[in-house]
């Protein structure tokens, strides 16, 4: 491979004209910057980004932290994320845990301000003065997207969902229907349970009158197979169920997939109703009725923030809101029929 010496050689110019040419091509004579374009390509010279980000101190690159990539939520986050970041002339490094907090830990200690110029952190379960210990005395800023547990310090912006918006809204869709007989399916990741969006499904039945009670909540590791365990679960402890409201779409497409193999119709017998928006919710049969949690404004807010940080150090809110919470009414939710008696699998 060829090297700035030789490009600079072959041009008849010194180095720091040729690295001119490719960061400051304004401070170069339009002459001698297409002599120098020439050589680039004649020698097929690229530039090797890792001793540029020693040399000057700035990599060009921002990660992002994230717990599990399997769960269709983060490849849709991270399509947005790097999106904006290539507009914004910056690369995206994707970092996956596997829900184990300690991998998150050495990602955050490791490349954060050697590797990347900043860090995007979703999920990892890692407490915010942890983070801000590992991140050290560096000054790589990291933001903070979607946590389900949101703690305001002046030192990690945060870019906040309101998740008990989304329980209440999804809880008024089901009472609206009719429904009274509803279990619920709560998913608990690295970060915690998902306790915001059951605290506003329990606000939505306080204001009709009614209690959540714990017998009729499955807590559950957030996953598909989660999802199909939860809904068998109360399936069985319930038979005349007539709705389901699990914390996620995953959780969600499980209890679907569930209730499908033991007989129960989609909602003719039980209407289910999720959190996200995932592609999947709209792409399953039945379509999943969900509330939607802006996942493309999530995404931008978070890494355009991030890249704002990096770009002028004094730009530090603590607090960045994203819309509300929007209900998608799709066809896995109806008014409840005629009782009947469910058969579990």
């Amino acid at each position: 491979m060829a090297t700035l010496s030789e490009v600079a050689q072959i041009a008849g110019v010194t180095t720091a004209t040729v690295s001119n040419v490719l960061r400051n091509p304004d401070k170069v004579k339009p002459s001698t910057a297409k002599r120098v374009k020439a050589a680039i390509a004649a020698t097929g010279y690229r530039p090797n980004l890792m001793a540029r980000a020693l040399s000057e101190g700035k990599s060009s690159m921002v990660a992002i932290v994230l717990p599990n990539i399997i769960n269709p939520y983060y490849p849709e986050f991270v399509r947005i994320a790097e999106r904006v970041a290539r507009q914004r002339k910056y690369f995206l490094m994707v970092c996956n845990t596997d829900e184990q907090t300690e991998i998150g830990r050495a990602y955050i200690k490791q490349i954060a301000g050697t590797l990347a110029d900043g860090v995007l952190v979703l999920h990892t379960g890692i407490s915010t003065s942890e983070i801000l210990e590992l991140k050290g005395g560096r000054r790589s800023p990291i933001v903070l997207a979607s946590e389900e547990t949101v703690v305001f310090p002046d030192t990690i912006p945060h870019v906040v969902v309101d998740f008990r918006l989304a329980g209440l809204i999804a809880g008024r869709h089901l009472l609206e229907l009719g429904h009274r007989r509803i279990g619920v399916i709560v998913g608990q990741g690295c970060d915690g349970i998902q306790h915001l969006r059951r605290e506003g499904f329990r606000d939505a039945l306080a204001e009709a009158g009614m209690s959540l009670e714990e017998k009729d909540v499955r807590y559950i590791l957030d996953s598909v197979s989660g999802g199909q365990q939860g809904a068998l679960s109360l399936l069985d402890a319930d038979p005349d169920l007539t709705a389901i409201f699990a914390t996620n779409d995953l959780l969600a497409y499980g209890a679907t997939q569930a209730l499908a193999d033991a007989g129960v119709r989609v909602p003719d017998d039980v209407s289910i109703i999720g959190i996200t928006d995932i592609q999947l919710a709209q792409d399953m049969r039945p379509a999943l009725t969900t509330v939607a949690l802006n996942i493309e404004d999530v995404a931008r807010a978070s890494i355009n923030l991030l890249l704002d940080m990096i770009e002028d150090p004094e730009h530090q809110p603590t607090l960045v809101r994203i819309p509300d919470p929007r209900l998608m009414v799709r066809a896995s939710t109806g008014c409840v029929r005629r009782k009947k008696r469910l058969v579990s699998a």
